[in-house]
């Protein structure tokens, strides 16, 4: 997986909320079917999660076996 965006670039309020979440709960908010799901595009661009995504990179989490939504850009 790969991220639209730096590091420098993400939110750091919204990375300090986040960081208070355990591994477990941020992926919780990622399972397909959740309104703010983890969505990638077809080669494994993430178009949403990037915040949560980032934080399960630096706890050490393989963030490509996370179950995603795939979606074309006209579906965001």
């Amino acid at each position: 997986m790969r991220s639209l965006h730096s590091g420098e670039l993400l939110s750091k309020a919204k990375l300090a909320q986040l960081e208070r979440l355990t591994t477990d709960q941020i992926k919780l908010t990622l399972l397909p079917g959740r309104a703010d799901c983890l969505k990638a595009g077809p080669d494994g661009t993430v178009m949403d999660g990037h915040h949560r995504i980032h934080i399960l990179l630096q706890r050490g989490v393989d963030v490509n076996a996370l179950p995603r939504e795939i979606v074309g850009k006209t579906e965001l």
